[in-house]
């Protein structure tokens, strides 16, 4: 199995590159759970993907995707990002997030989303 630290690079990479479904598909458990700044959960790889898809189906154009910085613990990483995009609907996004992940055996179990400033 791949040290964290290179599978936090490679799915960062992914990202960065706007491959945001190809990552969830290659990293995340299959019972995985995301919770959004807002509070929002989401359970399970599937309902993820579904919700994921629907995301970037409303993009329009990406503008720019930074990765700022990133870290790794003991089965934890964090990454911090700009995203920078138009959406189908005619509305500009710029967030700044940052990214939590618990990992176990190679795989996220659970991914935390924070608003940066």
């Amino acid at each position: 199995m791949k040290h964290l630290n290179e599978l936090l690079t490679e799915k960062n990479e992914m990202v960065v590159k706007g491959q945001f479904v190809e990552a969830i598909e290659k990293f995340f458990a299959a019972d995985a759970r995301t919770v959004d700044f807002t509070g929002s959960k989401v359970n399970g790889k599937e309902a993820i993907l579904k919700g994921q898809k629907k995301t970037v189906e409303a993009i329009q154009k990406v503008h720019e995707i930074t990765l700022h910085s990133s870290g790794v613990g003991e089965d934890v990483t964090y990454a911090e990002f700009t995203f920078d995009f138009d959406t189908k609907d005619g509305n500009h996004i710029h967030w700044h997030e940052i990214i939590v992940s618990k990992w176990k055996n190679g795989k996220i179990e659970h991914e935390e989303y924070f608003k940066g400033l």
